[in-house]
């Protein structure tokens, strides 16, 4: 139908739910498997979580290019593309015979991925009147929680046929996204007349942001006085301030730090990167706790996993509604501190806890994720004008996501640290079952400090979010544009998970 049909609107937004529906989908059941594919693909540990830090890496740093790429030559075209690329990469995916392969197909999956985070959120901006935009982004925040509830049990169920259905599964729903996306989305945003693209600032940031995260992941478990590790820091530390400076000075650049200079996006930015860093770790420490310190096999550690899903699923269109009405800085600021709650409360479990406070506390950050991510990106995408969504939905997911990776990898390190290589090999391989308490000991110990520092981090997350301007109801601006929680992160995250 036409782009000014009244109905529009939900057909657009039918196409970028079945986009969150993938991904998120994707990501439940790839973490689900991990512990399988350590076993029949003879990885490392390292290699491991490299398996899904490729994914993020790749969909962070290229968020921004997608972003800008779709600003400038269409939105419709770059949504079916990523469908197209997403399918691909999970087809080859799935015949990789090796970790460094599996690898390689992650990165190409990751430029799919970057494609349908830079434009869901633009699209359902375009379509949706303000006032509505809330409840339309919330609907996609719920469809993405969806698919992390079924993401880790259809996982569960893939990987006792074979560990490669966790990709080929993908491959029909990427045909049948690109196909409807193609018959379905009308272009309505105006092209940007300034062409050009920042390859300077790519490389500094692809090669920065890998060196940080390769020299923390690697620290825990090699030391950190290897020459591996200090040299991924010192690239890190040198060349993400240099990414910095170049943007500043680009005429066309990967990050347009103009859009910062709005309080409103720069401070929802700010909540959005540190609510990365808080959460997106939770599900990759829940795994193997669920799989090695409590000895489950797939499909009940992916049932265990349901309730933060569920949480976010049930309070994203809640919080997008009240935002629409009321603004979005409290709800964004309790969001976070519930988050913190629930995050806290996670360090009295022990290996041997019952499920129910296990699964009450996962759903309590659900609850919380829910509560921040809907009305945080809608108040991020409403401050920018049209031609500038495309970015800065790139920007939001590119600062959320490097949060995301940053924390698996610290994570990491603090969980392995001074836990025998022998025990983290049958906790991460999901063979766990034979060790005793004592041996779990240094790993439940390990994984209640990250659980802190979590907490801490989600604290000042909350009041960043205080920070920005205050927004009334019925005032023409600032209102607060509502929004999707990736990611899964998405990445969220996503956003939601890895």
């Amino acid at each position: 139908m036409s782009a000014d049909h009244q109905s529009y609107k939900w057909w657009a937004l039918s196409c970028t739910s079945l986009g969150m529906l993938l991904v998120a989908t994707n990501s439940g059941t790839l973490i689900i498997a991990l512990p399988d594919l350590e076993r029949e693909l003879g990885t490392s540990l390292l290699t491991l979580v490299w398996v899904i830090l490729a994914y993020m890496i790749s969909s962070t740093v290229l968020v921004l290019t997608a972003g800008r790429l779709s600003d400038l030559f269409g939105r419709k075209n770059a949504f079916v593309a990523a469908f197209v690329i997403f399918g691909l990469a999970s087809l080859g995916a799935g015949f990789a015979t090796d970790g460094t392969q599996l690898i390689l197909w992650r990165i190409v999956q990751g430029i799919g991925g970057a494609f349908i985070f830079a434009n869901g959120p633009a699209l359902v901006t375009d379509a949706f009147p303000r006032e509505q935009l809330g409840m339309a982004m919330g609907t996609n925040t719920m469809v993405a929680a969806v698919g992390l509830v079924i993401g880790p049990v259809l996982g569960g169920a893939l990987v006792g046929i074979a560990w490669q259905w966790v990709f080929w599964f993908n491959v029909p729903f990427a045909i049948l996204g690109a196909v409807w996306a193609a018959a379905v989305l009308r272009e309505l945003a105006t092209p940007d007349a300034h062409r050009g693209l920042d390859l300077p600032g790519t490389l500094t940031f692809v090669v920065g942001l890998t060196g940080l995260v390769y020299g923390i992941s690697r620290g825990g478990i090699s030391g950190w006085d290897d020459p591996l590790v200090i040299g991924g820091l010192i690239v890190g530390v040198v060349l993400l301030p240099l990414f910095v400076l170049i943007e500043a000075r680009a005429e066309a650049p990967m990050l347009d730090l103009t859009i910062f200079k709005n309080r409103l996006f720069a401070a929802a930015t700010a909540a959005a990167f540190l609510n990365g860093l808080s959460r997106f770790a939770l599900m990759f420490i829940f795994v193997f706790y669920y799989q090695g310190a409590q000895g489950d096999d797939p499909i009940l550690a992916g049932i265990k996993l349901a309730p933060m899903a569920v949480g976010m699923l049930i309070a994203s269109p809640i919080a997008g509604i009240y935002a629409d009405r009321h603004g979005s800085k409290y709800m964004a600021a309790m969001g976070m501190l519930v988050t913190a709650l629930g995050l806290a409360l996670m360090t009295t479990l022990q290996a041997g806890t019952g499920y129910w406070l296990g699964g009450l506390y996962l759903f309590l950050v659900g609850v919380g994720s829910g509560m921040f991510n809907s009305p945080n990106t809608a108040a991020m995408m409403g401050a920018v004008p049209t031609e500038r969504r495309g970015i800065a939905a790139g920007a939001r997911t590119m600062l959320q996501n490097t949060g995301a990776v940053v924390s698996i990898a610290f994570v990491l390190a603090i969980i392995t640290a001074a836990v025998p290589t022998n025990v983290l090999f049958k906790i991460f391989s999901g063979l766990a079952s034979g060790l005793t308490s004592a041996q779990l000991a240094p790993f439940i110990a390990n994984m209640h400090t990250a659980l802190w520092v979590l907490a801490a981090i989600s604290v000042l997350g909350a009041g960043v979010s205080m920070l920005r301007p205050s927004e009334k109801s019925g005032a023409p601006r600032p209102r607060p544009r509502r929004a999707v929680a990736i990611e899964e992160a998405i990445a969220e995250e996503i956003e939601a998970t890895p």
